[in-house]
């Protein structure tokens, strides 16, 4: 009888310490919302206005100083354009952001599910060897596209 008292008190007391959350997974899952409505945001900016038009958006500062086109040239025209139902435009404007797009959704969506489970995160979504890879692709890329050879248009 004792022994049963003693346990009955033992779980009250855990499930009162789960009421309360600690500061830490609040601030997770806050940072996760806040990611959320950023990008929902940002959609509905790309969506609204177009990038091609200039109004609105900054320009690129590596290619008004040199005049080749950086990774990222083309990003937001081709967002605009996958937002519209447009993917063979936007794949030709930047193909590298519209190919990690996956990528970065699972990201997202494996940062959400952890927050939401209250699981700890994991210290790194990429090991490094892949990061590397990654780097690779990225630099490559850059150089692939001022060349002549390069067959898309941005």
């Amino acid at each position: 009888m004792v022994l049963k008292t003693f346990v009955a008190v033992g779980q009250r007391r855990r499930r009162a310490f789960e009421l309360f959350e600690s500061s830490e997974n609040v601030m997770r899952r806050l940072q996760v919302a806040a990611a959320w409505l950023i990008l929902a945001g940002a959609a509905t900016y790309l969506f609204l206005f177009d990038p091609a038009k200039g109004v609105g958006y900054p320009s690129c500062p590596f290619r008004m100083l040199t005049g080749l086109q950086c990774p990222g040239c083309g990003a937001a025209r081709g967002l605009h354009q996958l937002l519209h139902g447009h993917p063979l435009a936007a794949f030709e404007l930047n193909p590298l952001v519209m190919i990690s797009l996956p990528f970065v959704g699972f990201g997202l969506l494996a940062l959400t599910r952890s927050a939401a489970r209250r699981e700890s995160p994991r210290s790194s979504f990429l090991p490094p060897p892949y990061g590397w890879m990654v780097l690779g692709v990225i630099v490559s890329f850059w150089i692939f596209r001022n060349t002549s050879l390069y067959p898309f248009s941005s």
